[in-house]
């Protein structure tokens, strides 16, 4: 989708309301519809725990007065909440290690945030 790869193009800032070394992953999501483009991200599913900032004459996206930006958030059952749950051993679809986040750079999956060798392709 061209908006979710706009949004990576206009980031200047990565900020984490929660240590991150407490997560072995969080879930990467990109919000739409942000009606700003540097303060914390309005977000009511799950915890969040960090997002995007953008520059600050960064374009809207297709709704205009509307910002596209990533969020970082964790659920109530995920690895970081219950160590002994079901990804114990694995991550939900969106996982990502919060360590290899950086301002338009998408994080990715690791060993780490999959809780064990990463399966063959």
């Amino acid at each position: 989708m061209q908006e979710k790869d706009d949004a990576l193009a206009h980031e200047e800032q990565i900020v984490w309301t929660e240590e991150i070394h407490h997560f072995d992953y969080v879930r990467q999501s990109v919000h739409l519809a942000s009606s700003t483009r540097r303060g914390p991200v309005a977000w009511r599913v799950g915890r969040r725990v960090g997002y995007a900032v953008l520059r600050d004459h960064a374009p809207s996206g297709a709704v205009p007065g509307k910002f596209v930006r990533r969020v970082f958030w964790v659920k109530a059952h995920d690895r970081s909440e219950q160590p002994r749950g079901i990804y114990r051993t694995s991550a939900p679809s969106g996982a990502v290690d919060p360590r290899t986040v950086a301002p338009g750079v998408w994080g990715e999956l690791t060993e780490r945030a999959w809780g064990r060798p990463l399966p063959a392709e």
